[in-house]
């Protein structure tokens, strides 16, 4: 027997327990879980990384949110691109790279201009 298809809810909270766990396997499970699917959870994405303090785990939120290419992350992704960490910087770049909106555009030619990225 079969069993049922996980839910959206259920898959990102799935995810979510195994990116919190130690085991890198189980880490990466959870977030290639994800992955495929983060359009369809970008609120809940942009609510974890609000949430989330650790860092490696907010790097792959980050990830994640970029890969999800909604313009409702660009306000995330520019705040994230100016702030002072290096690693949340080069994966707000690259979230904003795979928006590809004018204003994503607009910005990263910003960031570029001010040397915050290469």
């Amino acid at each position: 027997m079969r069993a049922a298809p996980m839910t959206a809810a259920k898959r990102f909270e799935r995810a979510m327990r195994l990116m919190r766990r130690h085991d890198p396997q189980s880490q990466e499970d959870g977030f290639r879980l994800l992955l495929p699917h983060a359009a369809d959870h970008v609120g809940e994405l942009l609510q974890a990384f609000a949430d989330e303090h650790d860092h490696g785990l907010r790097c792959w939120l980050l990830e994640l949110i970029g890969a999800a290419r909604s313009p409702a992350a660009l306000p995330l992704l520019v705040e994230q691109l100016h702030g002072d960490d290096t690693s949340l910087r080069e994966w707000a770049a690259r979230g904003l790279r795979l928006l590809d909106t004018k204003p994503a555009r607009e910005h990263l030619w910003r960031a570029r201009a001010d040397g915050l990225i290469g």
